[in-house]
């Protein structure tokens, strides 16, 4: 009897704790990227489980036009890699408009988290935690990787009241932040603030103004109810 409550444990213990967030049923989220009520491009995460890992992978793909000519391109694509709660490895390619182009990579070592990017190879703390809005254990973190340009920000948290809102005519009690992190001396405008909303530790919703024309950018899964 013993021996069955310890391998009770064991399992309840794995599927509880192991995962360092929440892994959907088809293992997969999809979000319309909105501004001005026009859908621009779409954030769509995949959840690979192989052994003891869970690979997260993420393709954000922004394309607006004016008058059928491209006026703003955003790509960025991240491989992360976990083990039980630990951020062991990561993979990324972020393309600029601007023709900025950054191949992250990073691993985790015996002493350090070892990545590169923007600013080269940087030794990180084991325990830091990718900037990733899907993750909301990192919202108690003081400071994250940036997956977009491979550096590091220190980040500040604002818990709201909770907020009950309409996703694809689901109403929804949410969770809702403030995210605000810290400007890099080569970034070309401000970290725009992020308002986040989550509902069963699951991202729904986040939007941020655009720094250059102001205008109200919405990221909303486009899933829900399927």
């Amino acid at each position: 009897m013993n021996n069955l409550i310890i391998i009770i444990l064991t399992i309840i213990s794995f599927s509880v704790f192991s995962q360092p967030f929440p892994v959907p049923e088809d293992k997969e989220v999809s979000y319309d990227v909105i501004r001005k009520k026009k859908t621009i491009g779409s954030l769509v995460s995949k959840f690979i489980k192989e052994d003891n890992q869970i690979i997260l992978h993420s393709v954000l793909d922004i394309n607006v036009k004016v008058l059928f000519f491209p006026a703003y391109k955003f790509f960025q694509e991240t491989k992360e890699t976990w083990i039980d709660d630990n951020f062991v490895s990561i993979k990324g390619f972020t393309d600029f408009e601007d023709d900025r182009e950054y191949n992250i990579i990073g691993e985790d070592t015996d002493d350090f988290f070892v990545a590169n990017g923007m600013d080269g190879e940087l030794k990180l703390d084991k325990n830091i935690y990718p900037l990733n809005y899907w993750n909301i254990s990192m919202l108690d973190k003081k400071e994250v990787f940036d997956t977009q340009k491979g550096i590091v920000r220190k980040i500040n948290v604002e818990k709201l009241n909770n907020e009950k809102i309409e996703v694809n005519g689901e109403n929804l009690e949410t969770e809702k932040y403030i995210f605000n992190a810290t400007k890099h001396p080569k970034d070309k405008g401000p970290f725009p603030e992020y308002t986040l909303w989550y509902h069963n530790k699951e991202l729904i919703k986040m939007e941020f103004k655009n720094p250059k024309d102001k205008k109200i950018i919405k990221i909303i899964r486009n899933d829900l109810g399927e």
